[in-house]
């Protein structure tokens, strides 16, 4: 599909709308999450950033401060990646994933030497130093795996055991100390709480995701939950009765009811954070993603996080911080116009006003 057809432009801009990025900002991070569903957090400090993009006033430190309290929690859920997910979600999603994760992971454990015994004398003796209210990072975590006689050379190995003690719903985020992650009981952070049928599970997740994400595939769908694609069927067949379906150049995209008709969004430019939702969370991201240019954009830098200009990837851009200063580097493959570099300007200055 031409990123510049107008079916293409509905598309990205119907996103645009229901990702709350170009409209209807929300008010706190546990709002935007719970819209959602669940949203990429595997570079955390510029994850915050993806939230901020879509919050009324918000800062670096306003969401931190959500994160530490638990208004928001970071744990492996979906695809076996790290993502925020609500209080009031964390219980049904890992129910729902946790076994599809498990089985995408069980491999790599056998290549790493870890079998069920050693998955269940992690997780006792995680659970019981956390016991108390106690918050604990890697490293702590690691020295008490290797008290309790666990081997946990290799990053990979304490990474996986860790993975597993959060899927079994012992574990999720503490607040941060010092800048470094931490992990606390889950029943101390979310109180316990009756259980979805799987059902009401699959079509919850597939509601949220299409009313969240929409206009997206199945198949988009599929790549996001990390779900089966049986499961996934099944979960769209169930929430159907909240959806819409509009067949576009031969392909069906679902969208929630309540979109309406989609306008041309007032033109902007967002500095999205890697793994960004408005661009992970499809498996087809040609509408708004012109793969030539992004080769050219990751040929200069791998790790560059996408500009998007009107709804379409325009470049990229990369943030580091030395000494305390953060220092932004554009990469704009191909020359914008003058109107295009101001609104790239004035979500430069956004991000600097997030970041206080």
């Amino acid at each position: 599909m031409s990123r510049t057809s107008r079916a293409s432009r509905w598309i990205s801009w119907a996103r645009l709308h229901g990702q709350r990025l170009a409209s209807r900002r929300m008010a706190g991070a546990e709002d935007i999450v719970g819209w959602l569903g669940a949203v990429q957090a595997q570079e955390y400090p510029l994850a915050k950033w993806g939230l901020g993009l879509r919050l009324r006033r918000a800062t670096d430190a306003s969401i931190e401060r959500a994160f530490a309290a638990g208004s928001i929690l970071r744990t492996h859920v979906l695809r076996p990646t790290w993502h925020f997910v609500t209080p009031a979600d964390i219980r049904w999603m890992l129910a729902l994933t946790g076994p599809r994760i498990r089985a995408n992971v069980a491999s790599y454990d056998r290549q790493l030497g870890i079998d069920p015994g050693a998955i269940t004398r992690a997780i006792r003796a995680i659970a019981a130093a956390l016991e108390g209210g106690a918050q604990l990072t890697r490293i702590e975590l690691k020295a008490v795996l290797t008290r309790a006689g666990l081997n946990t050379h290799g990053t990979q190995r304490l990474t996986h055991l860790i993975i597993h003690a959060e899927l079994d719903a012992v574990i999720c985020s503490g607040a941060r100390r010092a800048n470094l992650q931490t992990y606390a009981l889950l029943d101390d952070r979310v109180p316990r709480s009756r259980p979805r049928s799987r059902d009401d599970s699959l079509a919850e997740l597939a509601r949220r995701y299409f009313t969240g994400h929409g206009p997206a595939q199945l198949k988009d769908f599929s790549w996001w939950s990390g779900l089966t694609a049986g499961d996934a069927r099944t979960a769209l067949a169930l929430s159907r009765h909240h959806l819409e379906e509009k067949e576009v150049e031969g392909r069906t995209y679902w969208f929630s009811a309540s979109l309406g008709s989609v306008e041309r969004p007032e033109r902007a430019a967002y500095l999205l954070p890697p793994y960004d939702e408005y661009l992970i969370a499809y498996k087809d991201r040609s509408a708004a993603l012109d793969s030539a240019l992004w080769d050219a954009v990751v040929s200069w830098d791998p790790f560059s996080a996408p500009i998007v200009v009107d709804g379409c990837v325009v470049g990229g851009w990369k943030r580091t911080v030395e000494k305390g200063t953060v220092r932004l580097r554009l990469d704009l493959p191909r020359k914008l116009s003058r109107a295009d570099s101001r609104l790239v300007d004035d979500a430069v200055g956004r991000h600097q006003a997030f970041l206080g």
